[in-house]
């Protein structure tokens, strides 16, 4: 029955494991481990565990298994397993499938804590990187050897919002014998559906719209049972980054309004591209449903919306950026996004600025360049806030 549900449906029923006392809410397990009726029942447990059979908290728990079924219903996925935070996620999912020897290709546009695992753990681990611009098949195709394991990219890039087509990477990776994983954070789950697009493993920050109110970490992936079971969970349940039930609980809420949310939130961002167009304040205004993207097609044809995030570039550098950060009044200073209050950040100072100067030249990152997360504030009183800040610019 749930398969002909509706995504809003799904949200806010799907996965839902009830106790003997019929709770309408879903419980919340804080437990670390779990008990048996007898040594023998122990034995049987820990050499195959059913699905309502847990052993211990950092392999399971049934609040954190509501969250990741609803995820699993939202996304089409076979299964799921979450994560402490989202970067666990991203490792993991990497990690899992990769060693000595082996080769991945990745988008060069990549959020920073992305780029240094890709760029710089995994080729301390002794793993072949090569990076790509993400939005030229060619180079995909070009950067594919007998030994690559795993393409990797962001949908949507952090912060320049570059969009990959998903298709065909995935047909590139899939001819090469690799495994095609896509971060679809920006992009969302409410406006893309990644796996069906070709993916093969798609991982989420929970932080951002999942959880959506600024209130907890964490992560998911999602994939093949093979994957998740075989790969993903033998990795990451002896390493260690399972997601608290707590936590848990705080994301199925929040996954109840999270398409009431974010469709509000792109339609602000919207609103906002087409008002500040033009400004002579700015250079550059990059959205992925504004016809002037440079994959506005590709953006079209991928996703329902543009999502939730703007990035622009100030005329007059770090200096010019400044001053309109600190002059905004309800646009609050933070290197969150996907909240419901709307956050400005400066990533040549903070998610970027480990990147070489030349690295960020490279990808459009400037002295001047600004992300804004827009949140659930009235659109107006936003657009005005953005104005009256670029006048001190």
């Amino acid at each position: 029955m749930m398969e002909n549900w509706k995504s809003r449906t799904k949200l806010v029923h799907a996965g839902v494991k009830r106790s003997q006392f019929g709770e309408l809410s879903e419980a919340l397990f804080l437990t670390q481990g779990f008990v048996y009726d007898s040594a023998e029942q122990a034995e049987a447990r820990f050499i195959e565990s059913g699905p309502e059979e847990y052993i211990y908290g950092r392999y399971g728990n049934p609040t954190v298994r509501m969250f990741e079924e609803r995820m699993m219903a939202l996304e089409g996925a076979e299964d799921a397993f979450a994560t402490a935070t989202g970067m666990a996620a991203v490792s993991g999912a990497l990690f899992c499938m990769l060693r000595a020897g082996d080769h991945i290709v990745s988008s060069r546009a990549l959020f920073g804590s992305c780029l240094f695992v890709v760029d710089n753990i995994l080729r301390r681990w002794g793993i072949e990187v090569t990076l790509v611009d993400g939005t030229d098949l060619d180079q995909w195709r070009a950067a594919m050897q007998t030994n690559t394991k795993v393409c990797f990219l962001e949908a949507i890039s952090n912060p320049t919002l570059e969009v990959c087509d998903i298709a065909g990477v995935a047909s590139i990776a899939h001819d090469g014998g690799a495994k095609l994983v896509v971060d679809n954070v920006f992009a969302t789950p409410i406006f893309q559906r990644t796996l069906q697009l070709g993916a093969d493993i798609v991982v989420y920050s929970a932080t951002k719209h999942i959880d959506g109110q600024g209130r907890c970490l964490g992560g998911i992936v999602l994939g093949t049972r093979e994957y998740i079971q075989e790969l993903f969970i033998p990795f990451n349940k002896h390493t260690g980054p399972s997601m608290s039930p707590f936590n848990a609980w705080v994301m199925l809420k929040g996954m109840e309004t999270i398409a009431l949310r974010c469709d509000a939130q792109a339609d602000t961002a919207k609103k906002i591209v087409n008002a500040l167009s033009g400004n002579n304040k700015i250079n550059r205004i990059l959205f992925p449903m504004d016809k002037s993207h440079p994959q506005y097609a590709l953006a079209k044809s991928q996703m329902t919306k543009g999502g939730t995030v703007i990035s622009f570039e100030i005329d007059g550098g770090k200096r010019a950026a400044f001053r309109f950060l600190n002059a905004l009044k309800i646009i609050i200073i933070s290197n969150n996004l996907g909240d419901a209050k709307s956050l400005a950040t400066h990533p040549v100072t903070t998610t970027h600025k480990n990147m070489t100067a030349e690295a960020r030249a490279s990808a459009g990152i400037t002295d001047g360049f600004v992300r804004l997360s827009v949140g659930l504030e009235d659109p107006d009183d936003l657009i005005l806030d953005l104005l009256e800040a670029l006048k001190e610019a």
